[in-house]
């Protein structure tokens, strides 16, 4: 097939292939990846792959923390449904090795992290942001970038999808400037007419309703 498996020192030297798979842990910027993208090479992932292929609906999640869960929630949810899930992402398995297998009437439910979305020009047909703190300032070069990335799970969206962010949060509630299609919140402290929101009794409430 043509495919090499770079790893240990020098993995980087001499990238002479058409297409370049970055695992999520590299930097999105280095001086090696920058020259073959300056070359005309694509230099793509597993997850980009994934979600160009994939044919059925997209449910993603991302945040600074509570991702996980969250992930784990929404699929346990739509298992509950009747729905085959393939779940999967930053959390499970690749997902890719199993994109053959899924139907369009499956639904795929994966954990994002902000090294999978950074080079993403794709957005899930679902998209939920947990919340955004400070993170992974090791890796990306500064807070902005870390913002920018994350900001790819809404920015790519059309008019048909859905995204759901933290009111309370104030950077994940700034990418609602962002969203093209179907916006709803959820909150602990403030009452909202288009998501879930935490009375000072306890309870949850969707708009006016009790759940």
């Amino acid at each position: 097939l043509g495919v090499e498996l770079r790893l240990r020192e020098g993995y980087l030297d001499r990238l002479d292939a058409d297409v370049i798979f970055r695992t999520p842990g590299m930097r999105f910027h280095t001086p090696e990846l920058d020259r073959a993208r300056e070359q005309g090479k694509a230099v793509t992932s597993e997850m980009e792959v994934f979600f160009d292929l994939c044919p059925c609906r997209i449910y993603a999640v991302t945040g600074s923390d509570g991702k996980t869960t969250t992930t784990t929630i929404i699929s346990e949810f739509l298992k509950e449904a009747g729905k085959r899930v393939h779940l999967g992402g930053n959390i499970g398995k690749p997902l890719l090795p199993e994109v053959d297998t899924v139907r369009p009437d499956d639904v795929a439910v994966v954990e994002l992290s902000s090294f999978q979305l950074i080079s993403m020009r794709r957005s899930p047909d679902v998209a939920v942001v947990t919340n955004l703190a400070p993170n992974h300032l090791d890796i990306h070069k500064d807070m902005a970038e870390y913002i920018n990335a994350k900001r790819n799970i809404v920015l790519h969206q059309n008019a048909f999808g859905r995204a759901v962010l933290n009111a309370d949060n104030e950077i994940a509630a700034g990418f609602a400037e962002d969203v093209r299609g179907d916006l709803r919140w959820f909150s602990r402290r403030r009452p909202s007419s288009r998501g879930a929101w935490l009375r000072e009794d306890g309870k949850i409430l969707v708009g006016e309703t009790e759940v």
